[in-house]
């Protein structure tokens, strides 16, 4: 028998490795490609205050596996960690992702931490990795829904009663490239985008980027369509922290050529009124007069409100998102038990 070659743990080198973990990354996952440019932005855009842990396998000059671990942005606790583990397909069932694991959790355990999740879809691509979890005593503990729409195939028409009716409430709908002019247009989108996110019901407590890493990671991210993304505006409105945005929806792009909605949502004061459907309207309308494409969202399952919005517009459910956590004893590092996520009956 002919022994495989050996690899070796070790942190990238950046830019230069970007190209192979680009590649690696879109085999795994084809349907959310990427590519060395956007690694080297979204490096970039991280925030360096924050903890982050990366690793490379490489084998006989071949990067064959990627895994990180780090505190996580969104919801951070100084205990809490997100991260993952990458094999190339081919390179499956020799060890790598056990050996990058390994190394990363010694690394996660030596800083105290409590709580590591993760992220893995209902696909079938994905059961080597939920077995992989579940063997190490991860529980999924949190559901995304993505749901998907051909932009084609979407009457668009069916809206202009909706579109009549915000104008005539004094809500005017603007690009954000429209509003380019507002020297405090990108501070103000900060505000309202944290303001909105609270709301959000994504099973966890969020914690707020400062403004610059929000900056690097939203609007300056070369994924983040200014002339498809729309804010909500009422002029006559001059709040302290929003000036007159009252509710925006973001899209962004992606190498294989579909677009994702980031946040979509209205001031509490404005819900009720259709701002929040007329918003993606919009910019349904814009990409259609821009060639046209897929939209692809996530929506957590309490927010039925936003679920029941994308069904009328046409959206279809797609893959299933799961958080994956394992908890450990701060003084133990031994693992704790947690509740796993009840599937409804």
């Amino acid at each position: 028998m002919t022994a495989l070659p050996t690899f070796t743990l070790r942190e990238p080198r950046k830019p230069d490795d970007f190209a192979q973990i680009a590649a690696l990354l879109s085999a795994a996952d084809p349907d959310w490609p990427v590519t060395p440019d956007l690694l080297a932005v979204w490096d970039a855009a991280h925030d360096p205050a924050l903890y982050r842990l990366e690793l490379v396998a490489e084998q006989s000059g071949r990067i064959v596996g990627v895994g990180h671990v780090g505190h996580d942005d969104f919801a951070f606790e100084e205990w809490r960690y997100f991260g993952g583990v990458t094999v190339h397909p081919d390179a499956r069932r020799r060890g790598v992702g056990s050996a990058l694991y390994g190394a990363l959790m010694d690394r996660a355990r030596e800083r105290g931490a409590q709580d590591i999740r993760t992220m893995l879809s209902d696909q079938d691509r994905d059961a080597p990795g939920r077995a992989f979890l579940a063997a190490r005593g991860f529980t999924r503990t949190w559901d995304r829904f993505e749901s998907r729409l051909n932009i084609a195939g979407a009457d668009l028409d069916a809206f202009d009663d909706l579109m009549d009716a915000v104008a005539a409430g004094g809500v005017q709908l603007r690009s954000v490239a429209d509003l380019a002019g507002d020297p405090e247009r990108d501070r103000r989108l900060w505000e309202l985008d944290w303001q909105l996110f609270q709301d959000v019901p994504m099973g966890q407590t969020l914690t707020r980027r400062p403004l610059d890493a929000w900056l690097k990671q939203e609007l300056h991210d070369p994924t983040f369509s200014h002339e498809l993304s729309f804010v909500a505006v009422r002029p006559e409105l001059n709040d302290p922290l929003t000036g007159p945005y009252v509710g925006y929806s973001t899209l962004m792009s992606n190498p294989a050529g579909f677009y994702v909605i980031g946040m979509t949502g209205v001031r509490r004061e404005e819900r009720g009124r259709g701002v929040a459907k007329a918003l993606k309207v919009a910019a349904m309308r814009a990409l259609v007069a821009a060639g046209g494409g897929e939209i692809r969202t996530f929506n957590d399952p309490p927010n039925r409100a936003m679920l029941n919005m994308n069904r009328a517009l046409g959206f279809q459910r797609g893959p299933t998102h799961s958080r994956y956590e394992l908890h450990l004893d701060p003084v133990t590092g031994e693992r704790r038990p947690i509740a796993a996520l009840q599937d409804p009956a």
